[in-house]
């Protein structure tokens, strides 16, 4: 009888495993790399255990202990981040994106998880509805899918950046950043054929295959929208993913009136 028993706890085991696949292969494809119920979502990612295998690079500049926290994550795909906020104890998280498809994967991770995250849909042109400041916005790989890529960091440190902000934008170009003058000639050209000048790479068609690509900067562009947006940089743990603070606007940048 115990023999039997058993036998039939495996069969539902692996009747629940089979249905559980069923369903990640139905809300698929996935850029999250995930473990539901111990299945990978994303194997065959590019970056092999994408996002864990980059997260792993700086996860120290999030606070061990987020208790009490408030997390709005922009752009938040499958969840990954979110959910590893609510892991460390943050009190409010909130993410947004604008693709239904993926806020369908990450609210279904979010309930295997056994974690609680409040999911919208909308652009991160429209935060200024969300109506409150957060401790912490995770703003990471979006930057270049937009094409408006300053507004969107005018309206986070405008409207929904209380403190902190985790960033991520990929880069393509020189990787120093150059001593520049606060001012040049009308005359002056040849500043503008140095490769290490901020500048910001416009992408007309597809790269890797995705029309969503816009704007990829270099190293000194990236670093010079976010100072220009309000954005003090404390920490560059790895290439292309800053910490920032919220800082005082350069002389002369005024905000979207919106």
């Amino acid at each position: 009888m115990r023999g039997s028993s058993l036998a039939r706890m495996n069969i539902i085991s692996r009747l629940t495993d089979t249905d559980l696949r069923l369903q990640i292969e139905e809300l698929g494809p996935w850029f999250h790399n995930l473990r539901i119920g111990g299945i990978e979502t994303a194997p065959d990612h590019f970056i092999p255990d994408y996002p864990a295998s980059k997260f792993a690079g700086f996860a120290h500049v999030l606070p061990a202990d987020m208790t009490g926290m408030s997390v709005l994550d922009i752009g938040c795909n499958a969840g990954f981040y979110a959910m590893e906020t609510k892991r460390r104890g943050a009190a409010r998280v909130v993410a947004i994106d604008s693709d239904a498809r993926y806020l369908r994967q990450a609210a279904f991770a979010a309930a295997h998880g056994d974690v609680e995250i409040e999911f919208r849909q909308m652009s991160v042109y429209e935060i200024g509805r969300i109506g409150e400041v957060f401790d912490l916005v995770i703003f990471m790989g979006v930057l270049y899918h937009l094409r408006h890529p300053l507004l969107a960091l005018d309206l986070i440190r405008e409207h929904v950046l209380g403190d902190r902000m985790l960033f991520q934008s990929l880069q393509r170009g020189w990787d120093t950043v150059p001593g520049l003058d606060e001012d040049y000639p009308f005359t002056e050209w040849a500043i503008f054929d140095r490769p290490d000048f901020p500048r910001l790479n416009f992408i007309e068609n597809r790269y890797a295959g995705d029309c969503t690509n816009w704007f990829f900067p270099n190293r000194a562009g990236m670093e010079a929208m976010l100072r220009t947006s309000g954005f003090a940089i404390e920490e560059n743990p790895e290439r292309e993913v800053y910490m920032c603070r919220t800082a005082p606007r350069p002389y002369g940048v005024e905000l979207p009136k919106l």
